[in-house]
C-alpha cells in the first residue's frame, strides 16, 4: 500500500527545486545547489507551516536586503513560476513562502507590497499574508481591497473576500472584524454576484465566518441579498448560513425550502445504551409520523451536550438527514455516532445527552453516561 502523503509534503524536496529553478531564471549566477542545500537542512523534521517559516528564513539570505529590490525579483517569479503538477493538489504550496515572505519583511512598505501580493496570489492565495496589512492599516487596505473586486482575475477578486474573513481558518483571527463586520460586509456586497463559484464560496464561507458573532447582521443581510433574485447569491446565503442552521435560526431554515412549523408525531427516539465509554458508538433511532395534509420537507439533526470541566453541559450540532415526508407518511431513521478523541476537544465523564432537532426546533432529549 503506497504510503499517505502529508500536507506537509507540498513543501518538501520538489518545492524547493521549484523555487530555486524559478529564482535562477530571474537572478544573475544565482547560487542554485547552495540554497537547495540549506532550504533542505532540517526541513523534513518540521510540520507545513514551520517548513514555511522555514524557508522564508532561507529566501531573506538569497534576495536582495533591500525589500524595494527583493520585490522587483518576486514581481517576475509569476512569469517564470514553474506551476508543478495540476493533479497534486498540494503542488500549490511551493508559492506560500515567496507570498509570506512579503508580510514578513514588507510591512514598512505596504503599497509595494499590496502590489506583491496582488501578482503573486494565483499561486498559491495571498490570504494569510494580507492579514497583517489588515491589522496595521485597515482603512487603507481596504480602499484597495474594493479596487481589486473589480479585477479580471477571479484569483484576485477572491484575494478580498478569503483575506478580510475574520476568522479564517489557520489565519490570525481580525478581531477588529469581529467585533465590526461592516467594513467586510462593503466588499462582499461587491462579490456576492461574481461569476466565479471559486470567489462566491469564499464570499460564502466568509458570511458564515460573521455570522458566528453577529447572527442578526448576518439574517438582515441575507433578508436583502434574497430579494435581487439571484440564484448564485441564493447558493452563497444557503453555504454562508449553516452555522446559523446548526444554532436552529428559523428564517434560514424557510429560505432553504424547509416546513414552517411541521406537524409530526414523534413515535419514537432512543438511544441504544444509556451508558458508553470512549471509542464506543452511540446509537441514536427515531421514527416519525406526519400529521400534515401535504409534503413536509425537514432536516433531522442533532445535538450533543457535551459535559464540560466546570460541570455544565455545552452543544454541538451534527448533521443527519433531510427529506420530505408526505401526507400520514412515517420513516425511521438510525445514526452512529462515535466518541473517539480528537485534538478539539476534551471529553469529560459524566451525564450527557443527545437532543433530536428537526427544521431547527427541539423534539426530545435523551441522557445517557459516558466513562472515559
Amino acid at each position: 500500500m503506497a504510503e499517505q502523503r502529508l500536507m506537509r509534503d507540498g513543501l518538501g524536496a520538489d518545492a524547493v527545486d521549484r523555487m530555486a529553478r524559478t529564482l535562477c531564471k530571474i537572478i544573475d549566477e544565482f547560487p542554485f545547489d547552495r540554497f537547495v542545500k540549506d532550504a533542505l537542512n532540517g526541513l523534513a523534521e518540521l510540520e507545513l507551516k514551520q517548513r514555511v517559516h522555514h524557508l522564508i528564513d532561507v529566501l531573506h539570505k538569497y534576495l536582495p536586503s533591500d525589500f524595494t529590490e527583493a520585490a522587483e525579483v518576486l514581481h517576475c517569479v509569476k512569469e517564470n513560476w514553474d506551476w508543478g503538477n495540476k493533479e497534486d493538489s498540494f503542488s500549490v504550496f511551493a508559492g506560500w513562502p515567496l507570498i509570506d515572505y512579503v508580510s514578513v519583511y514588507g510591512r514598512g512598505h505596504s503599497k509595494i507590497s499590496l502590489e506583491l501580493l496582488k501578482d503573486l496570489t494565483p499561486l498559491s492565495s495571498a490570504e494569510f499574508a494580507i492579514r497583517p496589512f489588515l491589522m496595521q492599516n485597515a482603512k487603507q487596505t481596504e480602499k484597495v481591497l474594493l479596487k481589486w473586486c473589480r479585477d479580471k482575475d477571479e484569483h484576485v477578486r477572491r484575494l478580498v473576500s478569503e483575506g478580510i474573513r475574520p476568522r479564517l481558518p489557520w489565519g490570525i483571527r481580525l478581531q477588529q472584524y469581529c467585533e465590526d463586520p461592516l467594513p467586510v460586509l462593503k466588499l462582499l456586497e461587491q462579490l456576492k454576484s461574481d461569476k466565479s463559484e471559486y470567489v462566491r464560496r469564499s464570499v460564502a464561507n466568509n458570511l458564515n465566518d460573521i455570522s458566528k458573532d453577529h447572527p442578526d447582521l448576518v439574517l438582515k443581510t441575507c433578508q436583502a441579498w434574497l430579494k435581487e433574485g439571484n440564484k448564485d447569491t441564493e447558493w452563497i446565503i444557503r453555504h454562508g448560513t449553516r452555522s446559523l442552521v446548526k444554532a436552529g435560526h428559523q428564517e434560514v431554515f424557510q429560505w432553504l425550502g424547509f416546513s414552517v412549523s411541521p406537524k409530526l408525531s414523534l413515535e419514537v427516539f432512543r438511544v441504544g445504551k444509556n451508558q458508553i465509554k470512549m471509542g464506543d458508538k452511540l446509537s441514536l433511532f427515531v421514527k416519525l409520523k406526519s400529521k400534515s395534509k401535504k409534503t413536509q420537507h425537514l432536516a433531522v439533526d442533532y445535538a450533543i451536550h457535551h459535559m464540560k470541566a466546570n460541570g455544565q453541559l455545552t452543544a454541538k450540532v451534527f448533521k443527519w438527514k433531510v427529506f420530505s415526508l408526505g401526507m400520514d407518511d412515517s420513516i425511521e431513521i438510525s445514526k452512529a455516532h462515535l466518541f473517539k478523541a480528537i485534538t478539539t476537544r476534551k471529553y469529560y465523564k459524566g451525564k450527557h445527552r443527545v437532543e433530536l432537532l428537526i427544521n431547527g426546533k427541539s423534539y426530545g432529549i435523551v441522557d445517557f453516561t459516558l466513562s472515559v
